[in-house]
């Protein structure tokens, strides 16, 4: 199992100073902050840099441009791949022929290093841009038939009731060929099928279900990814998990971080409950995701979210265990979220240097008993 970053730029309040001032600071000190992280991650060999495209996510994402973000990692990286994790490709978002260019262009600047990830987003960022909810699966799958053609294609066109596209040349062209491997975000019920059956990489962003949930996800989609119908040119039959992960020099694991655990999961919650969730019923919400009921009481059950593996905090020893277990459940690589809440960045860059040289090396050793 491959061992991933993500970043999202968490800016937490409180920002110092008023506003707009304290935010820009803070902002600006996030992004210099997890530049640095990301090029130590890539001297430690991590696998894959995973950076989100969302908008209007006070506090806990401000990365709302993946390309430029990556597109300067690529100058500053060696090994270290290039994921859209995702770009948003319904109708509205950005068109198909934005997509194909920006991230050609990024597989350009790194020498072939990029991974393209797809998804869908939530009803808060979709209303923002006034995409139809409703088709927004049909649009996305169409959308990723659209871009790969016009990677594919010297001269590109195309009609149909949603978009339509003159003869253009769509330049560039991506540095792999026939284009980068393909993933989709899978959150939402019957997803990690849809994935599998697609043959486009499974990225299980169900970090609020328990892991046996997860293991039916990727039971699912492995069943489906034994006899695919690619919707690109390149099949991609691998599944990405990602969670909180925070290693320490020894046993004991400081306060504030069981309180950034905390600030995150209340975050997730109130955003999930807002946007995410209100057209379900109580009952519906919590027999779909059980482990929410306790945070929109107030609670957050650090404990048995750590107890259940569900995070992965703790020394070598502790994390190396959690770690294996993912890799039992048949995941192929683990995206470790390292930039959250109020950690502290010198806390951020030891959690990578300790991965990197006494975790990574011994899950490169470890058979999964899958």
């Amino acid at each position: 199992m491959k061992l991933d970053v993500l970043y999202e730029v968490d800016v937490p309040r409180p920002w110092p100073g008023e506003h707009p001032h304290g935010q820009r600071q803070a902002e600006q000190r996030a992004y210099r902050e997890a530049v640095e992280q990301i090029r130590l991650a890539d001297r430690m060999g991590f696998h894959t840099v995973w950076a989100v495209e969302h908008h209007f996510r006070e506090g806990r994402s401000h990365m709302p441009a993946s390309e430029v973000f990556l597109g300067h990692l690529a100058g500053l990286t060696e090994r270290i791949r290039m994921g859209f994790g995702v770009t948003l490709t319904p109708f509205g978002f950005t068109p198909p022929q934005r997509i194909a260019e920006k991230v050609a262009t990024v597989d350009i600047l790194s020498g072939g290093r990029v991974e393209w990830g797809t998804g869908r987003s939530t009803p808060m960022e979709q209303t923002a841009f006034g995409v139809d909810i409703a088709r927004s699966r049909d649009d996305w799958r169409e959308a990723i038939e659209i871009v790969t053609g016009m990677w594919r294609e010297e001269y590109f066109e195309y009609a149909s009731e949603r978009f339509t596209f003159p003869r253009r040349m769509v330049t560039p062209k991506p540095f792999q060929d026939p284009h980068p491997p393909c993933w989709m975000a899978a959150t939402s019920q019957g997803s990690a099928e849809i994935a599998g059956r697609s043959g486009l990489g499974m990225l299980s962003f169900s970090i609020m279900q328990p892991l046996e949930t997860m293991a039916a996800q990727v039971a699912a989609y492995r069943a489906a990814a034994a006899d695919p119908t690619p919707l690109t040119d390149v099949t991609t039959n691998k599944v990405a998990a990602y969670t909180l992960v925070h290693t320490t020099a020894g046993k004991r694991v400081d306060r504030r971080v069981w309180d950034s655990v905390a600030w995150w999961y209340k975050n997730l919650a109130m955003f999930t409950l807002e946007w995410e969730l209100p057209h379900l019923t109580p009952e519906e919400r919590d027999r779909t995701f059980p482990l929410l009921k306790p945070l929109f009481e107030g609670e957050v059950p650090v404990d048995t979210f750590d107890a259940a593996d569900m995070i992965v905090i703790g020394d070598v020893d502790t994390c190396v265990r959690k770690l294996k277990r993912y890799a039992d459940l048949g995941v192929d690589e683990l995206i470790c979220y390292v930039q959250w809440g109020f950690l502290e960045h010198r806390e951020i860059m030891r959690t990578l240097e300790i991965l990197g040289k006494e975790v990574i090396p011994e899950l490169e050793r470890y058979r999964p008993n899958k």
